[in-house]
């Protein structure tokens, strides 16, 4: 019964970490528009909701088609536009550090922030005529690095390193300061917690 329980709130995790990273996003001043591929409807209404566009993920063929496929979209829109993937788990993104990572980024022509464990990869950019060439998924970090991404290593950006994937990641985002989303839920689990 506990697994189930468990199990049933891994989707509604997912959703409010998304709706907390796209509303930061969106709050973010040097944020033009955000795009979310997805073919989960539940998912792309409550993000469209917040101001996102969504668009199907027509090649199904992983998180890394995915992105391409949204930065597609992008750029059929507005040619010349710089793009930027970010994380969509990450609960506790603050605009002032998505802010200060897009102007880092935008120095040269692809960047990207590790996570909080030097691993993986939370946010990649591209400049306008530039491919994203994303490597997410596993060790992605050494990928971006080989593939000639410049890593942004600036202090003061945990909230866009902190992505969750594990409770004690769920714990340090919870520390802190996560958006209503994530908070809304996480007081609603606590209850359940202590029984």
């Amino acid at each position: 019964m506990g697994r189930a329980a468990g199990e049933d709130l891994r989707p509604r995790l997912a959703l409010a970490f998304a709706q907390d990273t796209v509303s930061a996003a969106l709050c973010c001043r040097a944020v033009r528009d955000v795009v979310v591929v997805t073919d989960d409807p539940a998912a792309g209404a409550a993000l469209a909701a917040l101001g996102a566009r969504t668009v199907a993920d027509a090649p199904a063929a992983g998180l890394n088609a995915a992105l391409e496929h949204g930065v597609r979209s992008v750029r059929a829109r507005r040619p010349g536009a710089a793009v930027a993937a970010l994380n969509a788990d990450l609960p506790a993104l603050r605009p002032e550090e998505l802010a200060r990572v897009l102007d880092f980024s935008s120095a040269f022509p692809r960047a990207f922030v590790s996570d909080a464990q030097g691993i993986g990869t939370t946010f990649l950019s591209a400049a306008p005529g530039t491919e994203l060439r994303p490597v997410f998924g596993g060790p992605s970090r050494a990928g971006h690095l080989a593939s000639g991404a410049v890593e942004i290593t600036a202090p003061g950006l945990d909230s866009v390193r902190r992505d969750v994937d594990t409770g004690d990641d769920l714990r340090e985002a919870l520390a802190l300061g996560v958006g209503p989303y994530t908070a809304g839920l996480s007081a609603s689990m606590a209850p359940a917690a202590d029984r």
